[in-house]
Formats: C-alpha cells, sequence, structure tokens
C-alpha cells in the first residue's frame, strides 16, 4: 500500500517563497484565479527545485499535487518537425496529459505519422487514461510512449483498468530509469542563472523505487 503521510512541501519547493507575508499570499491567490485553465511552456525548461521535488519517485505522494510533463514530438510529415516542451497543471481546469491533447497535439500535420514521448512526474488518473485511450484508437498514426517517475494511486482497480486500457489502445507505458531522470534533467531543466550546467546527481532511493514501480506495473499490465 501507499504510504499515506509524506513530509508537506515547503513553498520554496512548489516555487514560492517561505517568507511571503499573508497579504501578499493573498494577492497571488486572486492573480491566479485570472490565469488560464492550465500553463503551457514550449522551448523553456522548468526550474530545478520543481524537478527535484515533483519528479522523485518516492513511494508515496503526498504533497505532490501537481503534474509535471516533458515532452519530445517528432512529425515525419511533408516538413518533419520536432517539437519540445513542458506543461503543468497548476491551475485546476485541465491536467497536462489532456492540455497536450488539446493544444500541442494538434500541431502535428493531419494523417501523418507522429512520434510523441512524454516524460511524466505521475502516471495519468482514471480520466486522463481514458482521454488519451480515445485518442489513440482515433489516430493510428500516433505513436505515444509515457514514461512515469512514479504510479499515481496504483492499487486503485478503475485506475488499473484505465492503464490496461491504454496499453490495448496502443500506449506503451513505463517506468522512468535512474537514465531517464537524468535525460529530463539535461533537457528539461534549466540551472541557476550564472552557473555552469551541473550534472545529474541521483538520489540515495532511485534505483530501489525504479524496481519497486516497475515491479507494480508490470502486475497491472
Amino acid at each position: 500500500k501507499m504510504a499515506e503521510k509524506q513530509e508537506e512541501p515547503s513553498n520554496a519547493q512548489n516555487g514560492e517563497p517561505d517568507n511571503a507575508e499573508e497579504g501578499e499570499g493573498k494577492k497571488k491567490k486572486v492573480k491566479r484565479e485570472d490565469l488560464p485553465p492550465f500553463e503551457i511552456v514550449t522551448g523553456e525548461r522548468l526550474p530545478a527545485i520543481f524537478f527535484k521535488f515533483q519528479f522523485r519517485n518516492v513511494e508515496y505522494s503526498s504533497g505532490r499535487n501537481k503534474t509535471f510533463l516533458c515532452y519530445v514530438m517528432e512529425t515525419q510529415g511533408k516538413e518533419p518537425a520536432t517539437c519540445r516542451g513542458y506543461l503543468e497543471d497548476e491551475h485546476a481546469a485541465a491536467h497536462a496529459e489532456t492540455a497536450f491533447l488539446s493544444t500541442i497535439l494538434p500541431r502535428c500535420e493531419a494523417g501523418a505519422r507522429c512520434t510523441v514521448t512524454w516524460y511524466v512526474s505521475s502516471s495519468p488518473c482514471v480520466g486522463c487514461a481514458e482521454r488519451i485511450a480515445d485518442t489513440l484508437r482515433r489516430n493510428r498514426a500516433l505513436r505515444l510512449t509515457i514514461m512515469v517517475g512514479r504510479l499515481f494511486m496504483w492499487d486503485q482497480p478503475d485506475v488499473q483498468a484505465a492503464l490496461r486500457a491504454m496499453k490495448a489502445a496502443g500506449c506503451e507505458l513505463r517506468i522512468m530509469r535512474p537514465r531517464d531522470f537524468e535525460y529530463v534533467w539535461q533537457n528539461f531543466v534549466e540551472q541557476e542563472e550564472g552557473e555552469e550546467a551541473k550534472s545529474f546527481v541521483p538520489w540515495e532511493d532511485i534505483q530501489e523505487n525504479f524496481q519497486y514501480y516497475e515491479e507494480k506495473l508490470a502486475e497491472i499490465l
């Protein structure tokens, strides 16, 4: 069973300063309500502090209530093209997976073969998994591989069924290995301003947690 308790992230871990005054917090809250339902960043790198907290493949996910989705999309049409970027679902109206299908995927030339790889902090919820499966069934030219840091509510029967439906529709679902986290670090994470690029430093239990989730996924699929 997934552990119920995990240290709550500080504001700084979520990209917010810990010492924000209450008045400033209220202003931020009002401002966020005016933002679009999801945030799309293309050609930019996500802050290292987000990666280190949100992508960590812990066996519990309390406090990690965002989804970060890094993508590479290759179109093999009349004009072959590759685009990459990341999405995060900070604003609750749409999950990152749905945002990609609604806003990024349509850039792929109609009828052209399209190969997409996602590197996601956690696996899709039931609703997103169903949307992914439906998209793959309708678009046979689309090839989607999803690399996930950890499994979301993997012990729930409806989640397990949704993941199996994704696989049946043609989605390749894998657990991120240490080298995959390193790839995301090198290609999607920004370094501190003025600093040279830092090497990826694996956390202590990265290999053990990968094996844990790989076994769970194999049981489900």
